[in-house]
């Protein structure tokens, strides 16, 4: 099937499966890092709104024409962020999910009030405390996210986490919902192509999908 065809059947499913969930459909995000601009205008065609990127040098080279093809395009970085892409990160992303440490949260925030931008923001947590992954680990989640909040007048809607790619994504997803019901945050971004169903089940306000829709990088 085409990408645009795979991105209506991943509309779908989620649909259905969290009705059957008893869930509110989350907001699927379409990764379209190392894809180039042919291959994503028919997924906007199909409806996609909402993508996700990992670099902003990447997405500066693509997304200034894509989005002169739907006027309501949504742009994420869910990629590690470098302080010294801060600057242009808030000028072309509507959304970071990669808020992790204090240099870059101030980073932010001091270009969100230099731009006048309302930007969207997401903590991430390593769930799997993996030494080579980005993200604050659990334990200081909580405090981390008061810093942002109280300390820097960040607004952090919710978190965002990436599972060990050889376990069981269920107790990460668990623990995710955990930290931000204790935090009282309302957003949860999980799930990738892998195990975006069971993200749903977990109660993911938004998932990220990419090789379901596109095929291998």
């Amino acid at each position: 099937m085409s990408a645009a065809e795979n991105y209506r059947e991943i509309v779908e499913q989620l649909n259905v499966h969290a009705k059957k969930q008893e869930q509110t459909t989350p907001q699927l995000i379409v990764v379209s890092k190392t894809f180039d601009i042919d291959t994503i205008k028919p997924v906007i065609a199909a409806g996609a709104r909402v993508f996700g990127e990992n670099r902003v040098q990447e997405a500066q080279g693509k997304w200034p024409e894509l989005r002169t093809y739907a006027a309501d395009i949504e742009l994420h970085l869910i990629g590690p962020l470098q302080s010294n892409k801060t600057a242009d990160a808030v000028a072309l992303f509507d959304c970071i999910q990669t808020v992790d440490r204090e240099k870059i949260a101030k980073s932010i925030a001091k270009e969100i009030n230099a731009q006048g931008k309302n930007l969207k923001l997401f903590v991430q947590v390593n769930t799997g405390s993996e030494p080579q992954k980005a993200g604050i680990l659990p334990q200081a989640a909580h405090e981390f996210v008061e810093w942002c909040q109280n300390d820097v007048n960040l607004t952090i809607e919710g978190l965002m986490c990436i599972p060990p790619f050889d376990e069981n994504p269920g107790p990460h997803f668990a623990l995710l919902r955990k930290l931000a019901r204790d935090l009282d945050l309302t957003k949860l971004s999980m799930g990738m192509s892998a195990d975006y169903l069971t993200a749903t089940e977990f109660g993911a306000t938004h998932v990220r999908v990419g090789s379901s829709i596109f095929g291998k990088r």
